[in-house]
C-alpha cells in the first residue's frame, strides 16, 4: 500500500513558559500529517517530540518526513527505526485502518504551575470535574518547596489526588526527604522520577522502602527504555507518552504481555496525536489511573499555528 504524504509544520505557543528541571519551555513545535489512499480515504497523525525527555528532535523528524518526496508504503512505516520513536508514532497512528474511537471514558488529571501558584491554581481546575493534580517539583530548593507542598496538601479537599513530579532532578538524600514526608501525609498517590535515569538500582530499593509509591517517567520515555526497566526488575508504575514512546502496535504487545501499572500522560500534543494517544490509553490502562491530559489550559490558543506545508 502506498500513500500519499501530506505534512505541516505547527507552532503552539505556551501561555507561560513551562517550568521545569530542564528549563523553560515557550513554544510546543511539531509536525502533522496525513496519509491518504488511492481511493480518497485518509488517516491523520502526529509527530510531536521532546528531544531533551528522550526521543529524536524535530530537524531529525523533519529530515526523515522530507525523504520521501510525498508518497510512503505501509512498509516504510513499519519499519522506521527506534531512533525515531516520535515519528513510529505519529506514522503508525495514521494509518487509515488505525483510526478507532475510545473505548471507554477517561478522567483526566490537570497540570499545576510550579512553586506557590499552584496554591491558587487548583481551585479553578477543581470546579471543572478535575480531582487529580500533578506539580512538579525539583524547581527549586527542597525545603522551601517542601513548605508549599503541606499547604497545598491541607488545601486539596479529601477525595482529591497529588502527583508529584521530579523529571529526575532529586538526589539520594532530597529523594528520601520527600517520601517521608509523602509517608506522614499518605495523601500522594504517587512520586513520579525523583532519580536520574542511572539510578534504576535506587529506584527499585526505594520503591520497597516507602508506602508511597513511585513511577518512573524519563526512565521509561521510549519503548525500549520500558522494556531495560522491567527486564531489571522494575514492577512499579511506568509514566507513558504515547506521542514519544515509539511503535503503538509494539506498546500494545509490551503492556498486555507484561500487565504493566501504567498512567499515559501527555507530550503537549495537538488533537491529533491526543486522540491516537488516548485511544492506546482507554485500551491499556489497566488500573484505570487518571491520565494526565489536562494541559490545554498551558496554552494561548485552543488552535494550533500552521508555520508552513512541507
Amino acid at each position: 500500500m502506498l500513500y500519499k504524504l501530506e505534512l505541516s509544520l505547527y507552532q503552539r505557543p505556551f501561555k507561560t513558559p513551562l517550568k521545569t528541571a530542564y528549563g523553560m519551555w515557550k513554544i510546543r513545535e511539531g509536525i502533522l500529517l496525513k496519509l491518504i489512499e488511492e481511493n480518497g480515504n485518509f488517516g491523520e497523525g502526529e509527530i510531536a517530540p521532546i528531544s531533551w525527555f528522550g526521543s529524536e528532535t524535530l530537524d531529525d523528524a523533519l529530515n526523515f518526513c522530507k525523504s520521501f518526496s510525498g508518497f510512503i508504503s505501509k512498509k516504510d512505516i513499519l519499519t522506521i527505526p527506534n531512533n525515531l520513536p516520535a515519528c513510529q508514532f505519529g506514522f503508525e497512528s495514521a494509518l487509515p485502518s488505525t483510526n478507532k474511537p475510545l473505548n471507554k471514558p477517561l478522567k483526566n488529571s490537570a497540570l499545576l504551575p510550579t512553586g506557590i501558584s499552584a496554591l491558587s491554581a487548583w481551585k479553578p481546575l477543581w470546579e471543572k470535574n478535575y480531582s487529580t493534580f500533578k506539580w512538579k517539583i525539583g524547581v527549586a530548593e527542597t525545603n522551601e518547596e517542601l513548605k508549599i507542598f503541606e499547604q497545598l496538601i491541607e488545601q486539596l479537599p479529601t477525595n482529591a489526588k497529588l502527583r508529584l513530579d521530579a523529571n529526575a532532578s532529586l538526589n539520594w538524600e532530597t529523594t528520601n526527604q520527600w517520601l517521608q514526608v509523602c509517608d506522614a501525609w499518605g495523601k500522594v498517590e504517587f512520586l513520579e522520577q525523583p532519580l536520574p535515569i542511572t539510578q534504576l538500582e535506587a529506584m527499585v530499593k526505594l520503591s520497597q522502602q516507602y508506602s508511597t509509591a513511585l513511577a518512573l517517567d524519563e526512565s521509561v520515555a521510549t519503548l525500549n527504555q520500558m522494556q531495560a526497566c522491567y527486564q531489571q526488575g522494575w514492577r512499579g508504575i511506568y509514566v507513558i507518552k504515547p506521542a514519544i514512546a515509539g511503535s503503538p502496535t509494539k506498546l500494545r504487545q509490551f503492556c498486555q504481555t507484561y500487565k504493566i501499572d501504567a498512567v499515559f500522560s501527555s507530550s503537549f500534543e495537538t488533537s491529533v496525536g491526543r486522540k491516537a494517544a488516548l485511544n492506546l490509553a482507554s485500551e491499556l490502562s489497566l488500573k484505570n489511573r487518571d491520565v494526565g491530559f489536562g494541559v490545554d489550559h498551558w496554552f494561548a490558543e485552543t488552535e494550533v499555528k500552521l508555520i508552513k506545508n512541507l
